[in-house]
């Protein structure tokens, strides 16, 4: 397993395998490249069922472990069985989506051996959900969750990305994962230096002190530091805290309080201390941070010794976004360290 300059393990990667798109949220910043997006019809940049095949047995070669499929929208990828079912049996899947082809493919994505998926449903109010994602695929997402726990792909995480317009509905989603067993909310912090629109943000630290009041318990999950809370039906009299294990809860969902987990990465050093990930974008390069558009690693031709290769520079080129990248000011303003730009890690 290869460690970064920080001491950083890289147990996990994100995989985009398309920036193609059926929605068009407000707050898209497709993987840290903004909008990318072209025609819905497959396109020669993507990288092929192959490609991605040859980088996940690379990745197993560094005991990286677990593998996130993004996109984009990934569903659009018609071959997307077809490479879970080919991907290392050592690795983890699991996959981020909109949701709204499930419904057609969760089975046999489950039998080709996705474990997880993510689904983005930013408010249970059908006008919020079609002006955050330009979308009127509400019932489609809906009955994506559905197939998503029919077959099998549970814990089920909806992800919804917390600013102005979402914030509101924030505790109505709590209430609805914390009354549905298999289901888990992740309250995403909206990133204005990925997205623009600084207006649009909110204190994130607010919604933690609210859930804080709200859980019944609070722990902290290792990767990023994410702090994680247990809920219960806000109409059902508080159980007593459990002495579970908090990790072994993602493999038993029937009989765990809601989990409410919060990413909230902006200006935050030790989310980036405890960043265990790098990124492949859809076209065949690596990418040590999300918020990075600066040290892309390309992959060439992507056979085995160039993707060895890239990976080798991603990682040990790979440093903490706030903290390192970018550092705090004594006015407590984040600007980017000067040091680091002109001498980056593994340079002459």
């Amino acid at each position: 397993m290869l460690t970064d300059s920080f001491g950083r393990e890289v147990t996990g990667v994100r995989v985009s395998l398309t920036d193609r798109c059926n929605f068009d949220c407000v707050y898209c910043h497709n993987e840290g490249l903004g909008d990318t997006r072209g025609p819905m019809a497959a396109q020669d940049h993507e990288m092929g069922a192959d490609d991605v095949v040859r980088i996940l047995e690379v990745l197993t070669e560094f005991d990286v472990d677990s593998v996130k499929f993004t996109g984009g929208e990934p569903l659009l990828r018609e071959d997307l069985e077809s490479i879970v079912a080919r991907a290392p049996e050592e690795l983890s899947l699991s996959m981020t989506t909109n949701g709204t082809f499930l419904p057609g493919r969760a089975t046999a994505l489950a039998e080709a051996g996705l474990e997880r998926v993510n689904i983005s449903q930013d408010a249970l109010d059908r006008e919020v959900f079609t002006k955050v994602t330009g979308s009127g695929a509400y019932d489609a997402v809906m009955d994506g969750v559905d197939a998503a726990l029919d077959a099998g792909l549970g814990p089920v995480k909806l992800n919804v990305v917390v600013f102005d317009e979402t914030a509101p509905y924030v505790p109505e989603m709590v209430d609805y994962v914390a009354r549905n067993p298999g289901l888990r909310l992740q309250l995403i912090e909206y990133m204005p230096e990925l997205t623009g629109n600084p207006e649009w943000g909110i204190d994130i630290q607010r919604v933690h002190e609210w859930l804080a009041d709200r859980a019944v318990e609070h722990t902290q999950r290792e990767m990023h530091d994410r702090a994680r809370y247990w809920v219960a039906p806000e109409a059902a009299d508080d159980p007593s805290p459990s002495e579970r294990d908090p990790e072994a809860s993602d493999t038993d969902p029937d009989e765990q309080l809601g989990m409410v987990e919060i990413v909230d990465p902006v200006e935050n050093p030790t989310f980036c201390a405890n960043c265990h990930r790098v990124r492949v974008t859809h076209d065949g390069r690596f990418t040590g941070c999300l918020n990075r558009t600066d040290d892309f690693c390309s992959m060439g031709e992507l056979t085995k010794s160039e993707i060895r290769a890239a990976y080798r520079d991603v990682v040990a080129n790979r440093v903490p976004f706030y903290g390192e990248y970018m550092i705090e000011t004594e006015s407590g303003e984040w600007e980017i360290n000067d040091a680091y730009v002109e001498s980056p890690p593994g340079s002459p």
